[in-house]
């Protein structure tokens, strides 16, 4: 009988890991669950380097978030118009923008017009489909609201989309400009300084200080050029070692949330998604410690992560959840504060959605603020060091030129 490696967690928030034998990935899949496991990845024991894990995320591994975003919209929409569920499933998977997107919609639909719940035939693919979408799903399945849960996880991608390309269109920038400067300046040092370095050897002057730098490092990049490519992989490779370790990703995600500017940008970021997925989960009435188990698997954040995993056990120990909270630097007073009253007026997930809403808006502010900022500033960073390094080769001309006269 084939075995299966997987992960996952428990009940308890605690991994779990190990070989499971079973007949086929699906069976070993519901057997998984059946244990009351969140599982985090599951393949064939026997699978090939090529072979990857399969990650549970929010729009899984082979189908981009705003493709997923999309579908969910259609799909309320469609649904919500009276088309039947399994017709909606069907006609989303001909009009899907990628072909393994399309192959999974249409054996959801195969599944469901052979009788399976549109939730059960969807968990049977979590490469694309989360435990988020399937939780909510089968929520609205065992209350009779699909419809308004649909509409619901349509609007939570699509905040969460925009959130997220709201972060990335920051980034881009600063990213490109810092790649130009790095262009810039090797080309300067191997191609343009050395003409000069025969030059000032002629002229027998004295070299300053910051010329003679220059030089150095020039000299270095020419003769030790591995050493720089190296230097600029090398810090990735350890970053992607250290990850790999849970303390290591706890301990780097925190650091992550420390850095100037964009650290606020990545925290503010990080509470909207925990804001709008639990918020999401609990209107869905999914059991507050599943509820909180998956938010601390979507944070993005293993610091933030653990602290919700915390949270799960002081909650079980019989606290509310603003008091272990209000003792955590991570979690903001006003959003402390804003759980506090939807748990004494019995509206923690209309709370949860204002706050969701406020730093949506706030990241969104934040990301255009950052973009007009860093567009002069990194154009000033390129030209203090491109005029330094022209102001240390020029000098030396400067002084002989004085000389002569």
């Amino acid at each position: 009988m084939p075995k299966y490696r997987y992960k996952a967690v428990t009940s308890a928030g605690k991994p779990s890991a190990g070989i499971l034998e079973s007949a086929t990935l699906q069976q070993a899949s519901e057997e998984l669950r059946s244990q009351g496991l969140w599982i985090m990845s599951l393949k064939d024991q026997e699978d090939s380097l090529l072979t990857r894990d399969i990650n549970v995320s929010l729009g899984g591994d082979k189908v981009k978030l705003e493709h997923f975003t999309v579908f969910c919209r259609q799909l309320a929409t469609m649904y919500k118009s009276g088309v039947s569920l399994v017709e909606s499933v069907r006609l989303l998977s001909e009009h899907a923008p990628t072909k393994p997107f399309r192959k999974v919609l249409a054996e959801v639909a195969e599944e469901m017009k052979d009788g399976a719940q549109f939730s059960d035939a969807a968990a049977r693919h979590p490469k694309t489909f989360g435990p988020i979408f399937v939780n909510m799903v089968k929520a609205g399945e065992a209350g009779g609201n699909l419809d308004a849960m649909l509409e619901r996880l349509a609007i939570f991608y699509e905040k969460e989309h925009n959130t997220k390309q709201k972060v990335k269109s920051a980034m881009v920038y600063p990213t490109i400009m810092a790649v130009v400067m790095v262009l810039v300046v090797t080309f300067m040092m191997i191609f343009v300084i050395p003409k000069f370095v025969d030059s000032f050897a002629s002229m027998n002057v004295e070299l300053p200080l910051p010329t003679r730098i220059v030089i150095a490092v020039s000299d270095f990049m020419q003769r030790f050029w591995y050493l720089v490519i190296a230097g600029l992989f090398v810090p990735k490779g350890i970053l992607t070692l250290i990850r790999k370790s849970e303390t290591g990703r706890e301990r780097l995600d925190y650091i992550k949330l420390q850095v100037p500017v964009f650290g606020k940008l990545w925290h503010k970021q990080a509470i909207a998604r925990f804001s709008r997925t639990f918020s999401s989960l609990f209107a869905a009435a999914i059991p507050l410690m599943e509820g909180l188990t998956l938010v601390s698997q979507v944070v993005a954040n293993e610091a933030i992560g653990k602290v919700i995993l915390k949270l799960r056990e002081d909650i079980m120990k019989g606290e509310s959840m603003s008091e272990p909270l209000r003792r955590n630097k991570l979690f903001p007073p006003m959003v402390v504060e804003m759980i506090a009253v939807g748990e004494q007026t019995g509206s923690l997930d209309s709370m949860l959605d204002k706050v969701a809403d406020f730093y949506e808006a706030d990241v969104d502010a934040m990301a255009d603020r950052l973009k007009s900022l860093l567009e002069p500033l990194m154009i000033l960073i390129i030209a203090g060091i491109v005029g330094i390094i022209v102001l240390a080769v020029m000098t030396p001309t400067f002084k002989m030129i004085q000389e002569m006269n």
